[in-house]
């Protein structure tokens, strides 16, 4: 049975934690991070996780987080890292939304942020932007087949983006 949870999902640096956080404060919704989360249970950070133990592990990671998410978390907005769409209940967490945009205006986002050196240090990919664009090409289809709402965030601010996901949760009765 699918829980009563929104689950932003898209490419790193898309602004799923922001419009979650945005999301969050404006409606006095719980919003969870995937990735603070295991950061949290592995006391340490994702680069960290990667470098000691691989993707395979931090995979391992996502999954055990999924499998939490779905036993005791409802009601809640949950932002995902880029490669959460790779678990195996993720359609159980809840209704999927996908925060799309091109692999170019996320680049620019990231550059031209008042904290852009933290955003690019805290996604490495991205130093590498040929390998960032060619794993957003492997992943942009996958996502959209995945989601049970698309919203494209290029043409909109943080809260056009919040206030179409609020739409979503009065039509859907989620939230």
């Amino acid at each position: 049975m699918k829980k009563n949870n929104i689950i932003l999902i898209g490419f790193m640096g898309v602004g799923k934690g922001t419009v979650a956080r945005a999301y969050s404060k404006t409606y006095n919704v719980f919003n969870i991070d995937t990735d603070d989360l295991i950061e949290s249970k592995e006391n340490k950070k994702i680069k960290k996780i990667f470098e000691d133990s691989g993707e395979s592990a931090f995979r391992e990671q996502e999954q055990l987080c999924a499998d939490w998410i779905e036993k005791s978390v409802d009601n809640s907005l949950v932002s995902c890292g880029g490669g959460f769409y790779k678990v195996n209940n993720l359609k159980k967490l809840g209704t999927i939304v996908l925060l799309d945009a091109s692999f170019e205006w996320i680049y620019e986002r990231l550059l031209k942020a008042e904290n852009s050196k933290a955003k690019l240090k805290k996604r490495p990919l991205f130093s590498q932007p040929l390998n960032a664009q060619a794993l957003y090409k492997e992943r942009e289809e996958i996502y959209k087949a995945i989601a049970d709402v698309i919203i494209c965030v290029e043409d909109k601010t943080t809260d056009d983006a919040v206030q179409e996901i609020n739409q979503l949760s009065k039509t859907s009765h989620k939230l």
